[in-house]
C-alpha cells in the first residue's frame, strides 16, 4: 500500500511545489511506518510472530530456542508454554495434546494402580515431540511416572504391504515413516 499524502492536502494547495516535494518524501516513511505497524500487530499474536517477535516472547518466557529451529517451531514452543496451566484434568491434559499433537496426533493411557502416565506421540508430530514432553513433565504431578514416546508404525498398520513393497524400505523407515 503506497501513501499519497498529497491526496490529504486541500485541493488549491495539492499544485504548490512546496507541499508537492514535502508529500513527495514523506511517502515512503510512511509506508515504511505502515509496515512497522502491521509488524509490531502481528507480533501480539503467537500465530504470526517474526524472528523479532519470537525472540522477544522467548526471553520474557525463558525459553531457549535450538539453532536448527524453525520459526514454526519456535511459535508451537511458545504456544506450548502459553497454554500451561496448573492443575490440570485427565480431560484437559487430552485438550492439550490435541491442540498440540491433533486430534490424532497422539495417545494417552492412565494406569491408575501404578501411577503410570503413557504417552505416545504420532510420527506426524515428531518433530514436535521435545516441546510436548517438557510441557508434560512441567505439567505432570510428581506422583506420577511419566513415559512419553513416539507413537511408532504398527504390524496392523503395514500389514497391507507385500513384502516386495516393503523390500524398498528400510526397517527404520518403515517402523517411523508417516506415509510409506
Amino acid at each position: 500500500m503506497a501513501a499519497n499524502l498529497i491526496s490529504y492536502v486541500p485541493g488549491v494547495l495539492q499544485e504548490v511545489r512546496e507541499f508537492k516535494a514535502i508529500t513527495t518524501v514523506e511517502n515512503p516513511e510512511i509506508d515504511n511506518l505502515s509496515v512497522s505497524l502491521g509488524l509490531a500487530l502481528n507480533n501480539q499474536f503467537i500465530g504470526y510472530l517474526d524472528n523479532y517477535g519470537c525472540s522477544r516472547w522467548e526471553t520474557m518466557l525463558a525459553i531457549k530456542p535450538l539453532d536448527t529451529d524453525t520459526l514454526q517451531e519456535r511459535n508451537f514452543r511458545i504456544l506450548a508454554r502459553v497454554n500451561e496451566q496448573l492443575p490440570y484434568t485427565y480431560r484437559s491434559l487430552e485438550e492439550r495434546l490435541a491442540d498440540l499433537c491433533g486430534k490424532d496426533g497422539y495417545s494417552i493411557v492412565m494406569d491408575k494402580a501404578k501411577y503410570i502416565l503413557n504417552v505416545r506421540i504420532a510420527q506426524s508430530a515428531k518433530k514436535n515431540f521435545s516441546a510436548v514432553a517438557e510441557l508434560l513433565d512441567r505439567i505432570t504431578p510428581c506422583n506420577l511416572i511419566l513415559s512419553i514416546s513416539l507413537l511408532y508404525n504398527t504390524h496392523n498398520m503395514v500389514g497391507g504391504f507385500t513384502h516386495n513393497q516393503l523390500s524398498a524400505y528400510t526397517y527404520g523407515q518403515i517402523r517411523e515413516e508417516e506415509n510409506l
